[in-house]
């Protein structure tokens, strides 16, 4: 029987919302009307940005010392190439010449990035529940965010990268989940 949303785990919960955006992206790529096209886009905008807050506030700060630095900081950078196509994406109408491409290498980015963190032995899920992470605590504190976040983003919040020339890195860098029991 399939877990229910509150039964869910932390990676659990990261995955399901990485099957969700698959099934968003498929529903575009077969979509032939570009209102639907765009509405699909849209939607798969607020999800994933919705997502990387999980995973930048919540569960990469959680696996900070605990896992391969290096994994850590690439899920950074990939969440920051996503975000740069999200805001494009975002800002933009299905009319304007390359948006279908910047569909298209956004879900290639995030087909991409969902290989990296789910990788049966080393990939960062893995790694974080051999770490021994309290996946349910930190399922908890998502569940809660994941509200709050979804509705920041519906009233236009736009998000911000945390890797690029100019920004603060240290954001990038911190090792205390945004509810701190949860390690």
């Amino acid at each position: 029987m399939a877990q229910t949303y509150e039964e869910m785990d932390a990676i659990a919960l990261l995955k399901a919302d990485h099957r969700k955006v698959e099934e968003i992206f498929e529903a575009f790529d077969k979509a032939t009307s570009k209102s639907k096209r765009q509405a699909l886009a849209q939607q798969a905008c607020l999800e994933l940005k919705v997502h990387t807050v999980l995973e930048e506030e919540i569960f990469y700060p959680a696996c900070r010392g605990q896992i391969e630095g290096d994994l850590l900081d690439e899920g950074y950078v990939e969440h920051d190439t996503a975000k740069l196509l999200i805001n494009e994406i975002e800002a933009a109408s299905a009319d304007d010449e390359f948006y279908d491409a910047k569909v298209k290498v956004l879900s290639e980015v995030i087909e991409h990035h969902v290989e990296e963190e789910e990788k049966r032995s080393e990939g960062m899920f893995a790694q974080a529940r051999a770490a021994g992470l309290d996946m349910d605590a930190l399922a908890d504190a998502m569940r809660a965010r994941k509200i709050t976040a979804m509705e920041e983003f519906q009233a236009g919040k736009h998000v911000e990268t945390l890797t690029l020339q100019g920004d603060d890195t240290d954001k990038a860098l911190i090792d205390t989940p945004l509810d701190a029991d949860v390690r």
